[in-house]
């Protein structure tokens, strides 16, 4: 015998005007229809359902429509804006890194709660990679790329777009303020990059010749993200 309870854990629920159920989320690869939708996988925003649409109209939702996204059995969360309505019922597309960062495969299940965040006054970034010191103009790229995204979470890894190429789990929040979720969207905030993973400050070169008395030894010099000295390799990186 079949029970309509079997169904419960995909009908949204309120909680004094909180938005809360879940979905089975796919990557936006399995988005059926002829429209590319490569834009969903260059930030962070999520494609939900209509009926979902319908719910929140009617809670006293802040606008801009910010969610997080929990995996429950596996601890793990983050926060995503809203980018369309078009999904099917009982499913909603993640863009790949979010996925990742949420440790859940095609067709788990993810919980998805309405949020109100603080807005962002600053935030600090890992590179996952030193490629990124190859980059003209780090801070510009990072600062373009997050116009499509709306909320940062530390901890999360992100994949910014840069020169056609994605690079894909590229940048870790390692620290937001006032909150370790905030609102990025059409705000004026600090950015700061750490060390990139796995950067090694260049060693200083043998002074064949003994420095004169009073003379410094600057061989061992260390650029950052802009090319102004650093202390050492674990400082800041200020762009």
């Amino acid at each position: 015998m079949f029970s309509f309870n079997m169904f419960n854990h995909l009908i949204p629920r309120v909680f004094q005007n909180r938005f809360s159920t879940q979905y089975r989320c796919f990557s936006v690869s399995m988005l059926a229809g002829p429209n590319d939708r490569s834009d969903v996988e260059k930030g962070g925003k999520i494609i939900m359902l209509p009926s979902a649409l319908d719910q929140l109209s009617q809670l006293n939702i802040t606008y801009p429509m910010l969610f997080k996204l929990t995996s429950k059995n596996l601890d793990r969360m983050t926060h995503c804006g809203m980018l369309e309505f078009v999904a099917d019922e009982g499913i909603c597309y993640l863009p790949h890194w979010m996925r990742q960062n949420l440790l859940l495969e095609e067709g788990s299940l993810v919980q998805v709660e309405s949020v109100n965040l603080q807005v962002a006054t600053y935030s600090t970034f890992q590179p996952q990679s030193p490629d990124i010191l190859d980059i003209t103009n780090p801070k510009a790229v990072l600062e373009n790329a997050l116009r499509n995204f709306a909320c940062l979470t530390t901890g999360n890894v992100t994949a910014i777009n840069c020169n056609e190429k994605i690079y894909k789990l590229e940048l870790r929040v390692m620290e937001a303020k006032p909150d370790k979720a905030v609102s990025i969207i059409e705000c004026d905030t600090n950015v700061d990059f750490d060390a990139p993973l796995g950067y090694k400050e260049p060693e200083r070169q043998v002074q064949h010749e003994e420095l004169t008395e009073g003379e410094a030894d600057h061989s061992g010099y260390a650029g950052d993200l802009s090319g102004a000295p650093i202390a050492s390799a674990g400082a800041i990186l200020s762009p």
